[in-house]
């Protein structure tokens, strides 16, 4: 990313520069040899350019001297200007640049989208996960190696933003303000809790979910202004030491993660997204196992109470969660078949 930089900076004071010394030999001429604007304009850019189309009017002593300095310095800037724009289109700087530009006029239309913070195993883990259930995502990332290696090994192109995920003016370019949750997986948790406080700054109402390496971090990152805390290492041992004690229910839990063969998946459906005809019913009457074949497995109420396999005779009320299980087929005939 710095390099990057320093060779953007080195292009524009190379562009800078030439325009400087358009400036200079237009006011040169108009100062030294009384030229209008138009004429002093065309004698700087055909001695720039070293056309040598001849003098409009033959030259003073002073306007010879002036011809010679800028000639010769113009050598210079010309030489730098070429070799700066050179290096930019045989590296694939300007193609680079236009890429960038293009992808931070995309992110800006977004809205209600997720950031991810790193493109480590876990970063990239997140983001294959949100991509295949239809989220807008943002990655923010310092190694453009990463990001490249990933675009190349058939993820498709990503929405990134290069930089330092704990940077104010990094989150803005990534759209925190609105964003709808951000997933913080740098593996410092030192840099996590720094982008929680400033992503916590930056809008109030963001769902913030962290990576964390040591048990001590988690409280801070909980003060920091994280809603949920996920340790991998800690889920590692355990998953590890469950395979041993709990086989198959371990297999089934990597059927719901999507890691078994037969891969199952978990579905919400909030009251409000009912369609009218279906809200005020009863499980029993909504009979979603025989209608698709999905399970109801759960039902958030309104107030945080959970209800796990509630009864059949229990009826969602404006503010619950129907909580479901089943394969993509029966997901998708569930939201065909209720969503509004």
């Amino acid at each position: 990313m710095w390099k990057r930089a320093a060779a953007l900076n080195r292009f524009v004071v190379s562009l800078l520069l030439a325009l400087a010394s358009i400036t200079i030999g237009v006011m040169g001429f108009m100062l030294i040899e009384h030229y209008s604007l138009l004429d002093a304009f065309y004698m700087t850019i055909t001695t720039v350019s070293t056309v040598g189309y001849g003098e409009l009017h033959p030259f003073s002593p002073a306007g010879r001297l002036f011809v010679s300095v800028y000639i010769f310095i113009n050598l210079v800037f010309v030489a730098y200007l070429i070799s700066q724009l050179t290096t930019y289109i045989f590296n694939g700087e300007l193609r680079t640049l236009f890429n960038m530009y293009r992808t931070d006029q995309e992110i800006k239309g977004f809205s209600n989208h997720v950031i991810v913070c790193g493109f480590g195993r876990n970063g990239s883990k997140a983001y294959a996960e949100l991509l295949a259930n239809g989220a807008q995502v943002v990655v923010i990332e310092q190694d453009q190696e990463l990001l490249r290696t990933a675009t190349e090994n058939g993820m498709g192109p990503i929405a990134a933003v290069f930089g330092d995920a704990t940077a104010d003016e990094v989150l803005l370019q990534a759209g925190v303000e609105r964003a709808q949750a951000l997933i913080s997986a740098l593996p410092k948790d030192a840099d996590n809790v720094f982008v929680a406080l400033t992503a916590r700054g930056l809008n109030p109402n963001l769902k913030i979910i962290a990576r964390a390496s040591v048990k001590t971090s988690e409280s801070k990152l909980l003060r920091a202004g994280v809603d949920s805390v996920v340790m991998p290492e800690e889920i590692g041992g355990s998953h590890m030491a469950n395979l041993v004690m709990r086989p198959e229910v371990i297999r089934f839990l990597d059927m719901i993660s999507g890691l078994g063969p037969n891969k199952l998946r978990l579905e919400e459906l909030r009251y409000q997204e009912f369609r009218r005809e279906w809200q005020g019913r009863s499980i029993r009457e909504l009979d979603v196992r025989s209608r698709t074949g999905a399970t109801v497995i759960g039902l958030r109420r309104q107030d945080g109470e959970v209800l796990v396999s509630p009864s059949a005779d229990t009826r969602p009320a404006p503010g619950d969660v129907l909580l479901l299980l089943g394969t993509d087929d029966q997901v998708q005939a569930v939201l065909q078949q209720f969503h509004a």
